[in-house]
């Protein structure tokens, strides 16, 4: 038996822990820059919080209209008197013939009670109570706005991360590349060396290409590490797990080269930034509506019905005990008729501050034009510049390889073999950096375009 019990704990601690390594499993995503758009609509935590603004905007909207729908309460009190107050009245009313300064000490109450009381009030009328609801609209319509310019947002951040991540890979292979080549470059010339026919400083000028080679691939290597970090963190993706993208920047550039959205244009109150700032335009007006509505009457209406009972015992839940109905039915009218020119200058302030966000709308009017063109010409440039390094990369190459045909044939020396490679270098990265360029500068006219970058898949 004991033998038994021993080896049934042995298999629970062995179960145990699998269980907890399964659930602590890392997880793997492989997505392309669509999916990982797409996921991120879903899952960043910025896009989540900004649903999540939506969703308490309607709860306010609802608690606004609610305060105009019947409300009611409902009350219970008991009352122990511990000590009963005592009252004293003339002797003269039990007894005639009393002494007139004589008093009697009396308690009219009964030593406990218990009372139940439920109201129902309805609002009538209350001009308050109109303008906020329209208020209440107002800030729902701010919170969806909100959430729009946060999806633009994200969908940029997207494209940019993941772009980054794009480059650096990119320039980790041509790092990988260049090494290569100049290791063998510095083997042959070192033979070359030794055999007596190159000179030293060749040597050392090669190697000094290659240490700077070697650092900077080291380099690359810790920014990619860090670029997949910032694009998990951007597509809400827990920083330990593992993801790798499936698109290379080559392709990426080339969906991203459009002609045509340099002649695509939009009005300037369909951008999200200015409807953003007619929202608020709005809600300054209904704030004027509001301030002017408090001059208005409110009139409500109640309706309440209760029991009450008295004992010197607790006898409340005895058939016995007798209990008093009450009921009361009231309308109140309130009617504002002076406040020293306060709701006056109330009034003003609002009317002032609408003012202002008209001139703040018309501010955001000729703001969103010039982003447009502004963003406009930078991914104008950023074609231009790309056909431009491309070309540059051509003729770097070319140059590159004469000097350094010309090197082994004793013709060059290692320094211009040496600047043609550093021009080389330079002209792969400015060609990689023009890519990255053309994509993340197309995200920033699409966002400012108001333009969908994808479309969901429908159910």
């Amino acid at each position: 038996m004991r033998k038994s019990l021993l080896l049934f704990t042995c298999a629970l601690g062995l179960y145990f822990p699998v269980k907890a390594q399964d659930s602590t499993e890392v997880q793997s995503y492989a997505l392309s820059l669509q999916e990982a758009i797409t996921y991120g609509l879903e899952n960043s935590y910025t896009a989540k919080n900004a649903q999540t603004d939506i969703e308490i905007a309607l709860k306010q909207k609802w608690e606004v209209i609610a305060q105009g729908l019947p409300q009611i309460s409902g009350e219970v009190t008991y009352q122990n008197q511990l000590i009963q107050p005592t009252s004293f009245i003339p002797a003269v009313v039990f007894d005639p013939s009393a002494d007139p300064g004589e008093f009697l000490p009396v308690q009219f109450s009964q030593k406990q009670n218990a009372s139940a009381v439920a109201t129902w009030n309805q609002l009538i009328f209350d001009g308050s109570y109109i303008v906020g609801v329209q208020s209440a609209k107002t800030l729902l319509q701010i919170s969806e706005n909100a959430k729009v310019k946060t999806d633009l947002e994200v969908k940029q951040d997207i494209i940019e991360a993941y772009g980054n991540v794009l480059l650096a890979q990119e320039s980790i292979t041509i790092f990988q590349k260049n090494l290569k080549t100049i290791t063998k470059n510095l083997e042959d010339t070192r033979k070359i060396f030794e055999n007596g026919l190159g000179e030293e400083e060749d040597v050392e000028q090669l190697q000094i290409t290659a240490l700077g080679l070697e650092t900077q691939l080291n380099n690359t290597v810790r920014q990619l590490a860090i670029a997949y970090d910032m694009l998990k963190l951007t597509l809400g993706i827990p920083i330990d797990s593992k993801l790798v993208v499936t698109d290379n920047l080559e392709d990426v550039t080339m969906q991203y080269y459009d002609l045509n959205l340099l002649t695509q244009d939009i009005q300037a109150e369909k951008n999200i930034d200015f409807r953003i700032a007619q929202d608020q335009t709005n809600l300054a007006e209904t704030e004027v509506k509001l301030e002017k509505s408090k001059a208005l009457p409110r009139l409500s209406a109640y309706i309440n019905y209760g029991a009450s009972g008295a004992s010197n015992q607790f006898t409340f839940f005895s058939d016995e005990q007798r209990y008093f109905e009450q009921s009361i039915i009231g309308v109140s009218l309130t009617v504002p008729i002076f406040s020293s020119g306060m709701r006056a200058a109330k009034t003003a302030q609002k009317e002032l501050a609408y003012k202002q966000s008209l001139e703040d709308l018309e501010l955001a009017r000729n703001q969103v034009k010039l982003q447009i063109a502004r963003a406009r010409n930078d991914y104008q440039f950023a074609l231009d510049n790309f056909g431009t390094q491309e070309k540059n990369l051509a003729l770097a190459e070319r140059i590159e390889n004469k000097n350094a045909i010309k090197f082994f044939e004793g013709i060059a020396s290692s320094f211009e073999l040496s600047e043609a490679q550093s021009q080389l270098y330079q002209a792969q990265q400015d060609y990689l950096q023009a890519m990255y360029d053309v994509i993340a500068n197309k995200a920033a006219l699409e966002k400012v375009l108001d333009t969908t970058i994808y479309k969901p898949k429908e159910d």
